[in-house]
């Protein structure tokens, strides 16, 4: 646990992407084996199954520090993070005992009593509370809340992983999508300069495109370029290989089963490959894509149903092809593997999987006047992509960018406030904000961003002196201070007390020229619903 934790303390307090890298190459380099691939789980986001709630927590802490649990509390409400909070409030061990392995922890302390009976999940967390010292007592709290956030990116481990073994971070990147055990077996096939029978099974890393931020003549001749509409639907990679399909999100989660039409149509493509596409809900002869909201009623259903499938029949586009009858394809320009996307998708010639038709336009101008007309058509803008560019892993800037359109905007009012994670855990920052429903405030959105550093610490102490209601970690405030946001889109939703939900809210700016009575009403909100 000391190695684990003397690299969590470093990686906290590094603000410098280059010595973080030099300390997870350190740890990994160094650590046992067992350690290091439960290290690399934990720092890839991985979370323990639940020892403890919140709740057995602090009556814990209570029980173990003779601190009163009003105290413990108001502990908690000024530090931001329960992990932080109980580690100082227990003194360290006059003799700290031995160094246990974090894998040990781990599988034969933790994991064993998660789910269990009360006594055993007690013991042991107060074992480590009593024999841990401060440093590895606060990593040791991280792996019981699920909080383990230290600024390190997925990526900035596969780096160090890259650097330290000399795999290429594509492979790398490869090996690690999707679910995978933290075992001393997989992190040496991880690093494995050999090509393995499993990365075939695996989709490849997705590349991501940038927000265009500068005029797009900057980029050159719109020539070079393929003009595409960006979709608003699930990003996926669908394969086939050796006749077998598999569909893979974004988020590295295998779709089998869910969405049973395109797999069907997948076992008849003419040759095995590896299309990345978008997967829309959206009905036959329709000229535009059914709402998002459509298709969230199909993620989570592993086994549609009749109904559900004639209520939000789906599709994929398809955009590039990464790999042909086992070619890898990523690095062939994208004019060729779109080329060859087509002419795959044209043999198989079904609406289900088609390509994501090119937009066509002589020039800027004409490319920016059919982006205003994207919201009507379902979209969110346009995909700029340069038709000389390689597939790489990520988001790399340069040769592909979305030029979304300019958001919807509001004006809404402050009524709900929350302390943010990691590096801002002991800040309010994050909001709910509601609009008029006759003469009630009715919560419309959440948001997170778009605020810069000193409006934040400028509403963090507002929220302090001005909280009405407590709910757990929430806070009512005084409905006084009005906010822009913006969304890209608005659709109707039986699961939202508003009866709307709107796409990826934001702050835009601090209305300080407004009062609240000058805020949005609920039904302007409503017209924009699709």
């Amino acid at each position: 646990m000391r190695r684990f934790a003397a690299l969590y303390r470093e990686l906290d307090r590094s603000t410098a992407t280059l010595d973080k890298r030099a300390a997870l190459m350190a740890y990994f380099r160094d650590a046992p084996a067992a350690d290091a691939a439960w290290g690399l789980w934990l720092l890839s986001g991985g979370k323990l199954a639940r020892i403890a709630n919140t709740t057995e927590l602090r009556q814990w802490i209570v029980e173990e520090s003779g601190i009163p649990g009003w105290l413990v509390d108001e502990s908690y409400a000024h530090v931001g993070d329960l992990a932080e909070t109980l580690t100082l409030l227990l003194d360290d061990p006059a003799e700290p005992c031995e160094d246990v392995p974090l894998h040990v922890w781990i599988e034969q302390r933790l994991l064993p009593v998660a789910g269990g009976d009360h006594d055993a999940r007690r013991a042991a967390v107060v074992e480590g509370w009593r024999c841990l010292r401060a440093d590895e007592r606060l990593a040791f709290n991280k792996l019981l809340t699920g909080a383990l956030r230290v600024g390190v990116s997925q990526r900035l481990v596969q780096q160090a992983l890259a650097e330290l073994s000399g795999v290429d971070i594509a492979r790398i990147a490869q090996r690690m999508l999707g679910a995978w055990a933290p075992t001393p077996e997989f992190l040496r096939d991880l690093l494995s300069p050999e090509e393995l029978p499993g990365d075939r099974q695996q989709p490849y890393p997705f590349f991501l495109a940038s927000p265009l931020e500068a005029p797009p003549e900057t980029l050159g001749p719109i020539d070079d370029w393929l003009l595409e509409w960006k979709w608003d639907g699930i990003r996926l990679q669908l394969i086939r290989r050796r006749g077998e399909i598999a569909l893979w999100s974004r988020g590295e989660e295998r779709l089998d089963g869910r969405f049973p039409e395109i797999e069907a149509v997948a076992s008849h493509l003419p040759a095995d490959c590896v299309i990345d596409g978008e997967l829309l809900a959206w009905r036959e002869g329709d000229h535009r894509p059914l709402p998002f909201t459509a298709l969230q009623t199909r993620i989570q259903r592993r086994k549609p149903g009749p109904k559900t499938l004639a209520e939000a029949p789906v599709r994929v586009l398809g955009f590039d092809l990464l790999e042909l009858e086992g070619r890898d394809l990523r690095q062939a320009p994208l004019a060729q593997r779109r080329v060859e996307l087509e002419r795959l998708l044209d043999a198989l010639a079904h609406p289900r999987l088609a390509p994501s038709p090119r937009v066509l336009a002589p020039h800027w101008d004409e490319a920016a006047r059919l982006r205003e007309d994207a919201r009507a058509r379902g979209v969110e803008g346009l995909m700029l992509k340069r038709l000389a560019s390689v597939y790489q892993v990520g988001r790399r800037r340069g040769d592909w960018w979305k030029w979304k359109i300019d958001p919807l905007t509001i004006d809404a009012v402050l009524i709900y406030a929350q302390s943010g994670h990691g590096r801002r855990s002991t800040l309010f920052t994050d909001y709910t904000f509601g609009l008029w429903d006759g003469e009630a405030l009715v919560p419309v959105a959440k948001a997170y961003s778009g605020l810069d550093d000193q409006e934040i610490l400028a509403l963090d102490r507002w929220i302090r002196a001005h909280t009405v209601e407590r709910f757990g970690p929430v806070r009512a405030v005084e409905p006084v201070h009005v906010f822009e946001l913006g969304f890209e889109a608005v659709n109707r939703s039986t699961r939202h007390k508003s009866g709307i939900a709107v796409r990826f809210p934001r702050i835009l700016r601090w209305r300080h020229d407004k009062t609240p009575r000058d805020a949005d009403r609920l039904e302007t909100l409503r017209a924009l619903a699709r």
